[in-house]
């Protein structure tokens, strides 16, 4: 049987400790849910079109994906979308609508408005 290991990108690791500390600072479980998710490999990581979040995104709110958005189709709500990695395409069709999950973390350290898609 393989053992497991887990994320080997210090960067990352870095990033999943700092989000199971701030889940416990403030009680907010959508911090632990998104470190649990970065823990996959990988393959089992999420990837989500801009497609799929103008479908299931409502106005004003904050779109959280535990791993990397990928640019196919277009964005018309005013929403911010939150992400560990964007790829080129998805970076130029967002603009200023996408940050980093540090970004959101220390804009937003509550969790409030933020939903988890992928």
């Amino acid at each position: 049987m393989v053992k497991r290991t887990g994320p080997s990108n210090p960067g990352l690791k870095l990033l999943i400790r700092d989000l199971k500390r701030l889940s416990l600072k403030e009680k907010v479980n959508v911090w632990t849910a998104t470190a649990r998710n970065l823990e996959k490999s990988t393959r089992t990581r999420r990837s989500v079109n801009l497609v799929k979040i103008e479908k299931y995104a409502k106005e004003q709110e904050t779109i959280l994906v535990p791993g990397k958005v990928l640019g196919s189709g277009t964005l018309t709500k005013n929403i911010q979308v939150a992400a560990f990695a964007f790829s080129d395409s998805a970076k130029v069709k967002l603009g200023t609508k996408a940050m980093t999950l540090p970004m959101l973390m220390q804009k937003n350290p509550k969790g409030k408005n933020v939903r988890i898609l992928g």
